[in-house]
C-alpha cells in the first residue's frame, strides 16, 4: 500500500501543473512553497487510510488494491473519500477507460450496487448504501465492460479492515453539522 502513496503524490503534483504554469514566478526573496503530499493515517489489514490538502480543504480517503483482476491489470483500486462537500464517495479506478455510459456493478454478499462511469473510474450511485454493505462484509466483486467494450472485467477486493479504515477517515474528517 505504501507504494501507492508516492504514485498518488505524483498524480496530485501533475494535476497542479496547469495552474502553476499560469502563475507568475515567485519573487527571489520569497521561496516557492510546495503543497504537502498525502499523509498516511494508518494501515488496517488490507486497507490504508490517508489525508491530503486540496485547495486548502482537508480530504480523507481509504483505499485498497484489487486482490484479483480478470483480465490481469496492475493498478485497480477501490476508494472511499470524504470531502467537505460530500461523504462516502465510493470509486473504482479500473486502470483503463470505460466505454461511454458503461454499467458497472459492485456485488457485496447479496447486494448488487450500481455504479456510473467517467473515464477510467466508476462511481457508486449511492455511496452511503455502498459503505453500509462494505462494512458488513469481507469481499466485494466489481463487474463491468472491458476496454473498448470488449468482454467483461471482474475485479475482487478484500474488505478486511475496511470498517477500521472508514472509522479513521470519519474521525479525521468529521461530518459538518
Amino acid at each position: 500500500m505504501s507504494r501507492l502513496i508516492p504514485f498518488l503524490s505524483l498524480g496530485l503534483a501533475l494535476a497542479a501543473l496547469p495552474s502553476l504554469a499560469q502563475q507568475r514566478p515567485a519573487q527571489p526573496a520569497q521561496p516557492p512553497t510546495q503543497a504537502a503530499g498525502p499523509r498516511q493515517l494508518g494501515t488496517f489489514r488490507d486497507w490504508t487510510a490517508a489525508t491530503y490538502q486540496e485547495n486548502g480543504q482537508k480530504i480523507c480517503y481509504a483505499f485498497t488494491r484489487a486482490s484479483k483482476t480478470e483480465p490481469n491489470r496492475q493498478v485497480v483500486v477501490l476508494t472511499v473519500t470524504h470531502r467537505p462537500g460530500g461523504r462516502d464517495a465510493v470509486a473504482i479506478s479500473a486502470g483503463y477507460a470505460y466505454p461511454r455510459n458503461a454499467a458497472v456493478t459492485l456485488a457485496i454478499v447479496q447486494t448488487n450496487l450500481p455504479f456510473y462511469t467517467g473515464g477510467n473510474s466508476a462511481f457508486a450511485r449511492d455511496g452511503a448504501a455502498a459503505v453500509a454493505a462494505m462494512r458488513g462484509s469481507n469481499r466485494a466483486t466489481a463487474r463491468g465492460p472491458g476496454a473498448g467494450g470488449r468482454g467483461t472485467v471482474i475485479d475482487e477486493f478484500s474488505l478486511t479492515g475496511f470498517a477500521a479504515a472508514h472509522d479513521t477517515i470519519s474521525r479525521e474528517c468529521p461530518a459538518r453539522k
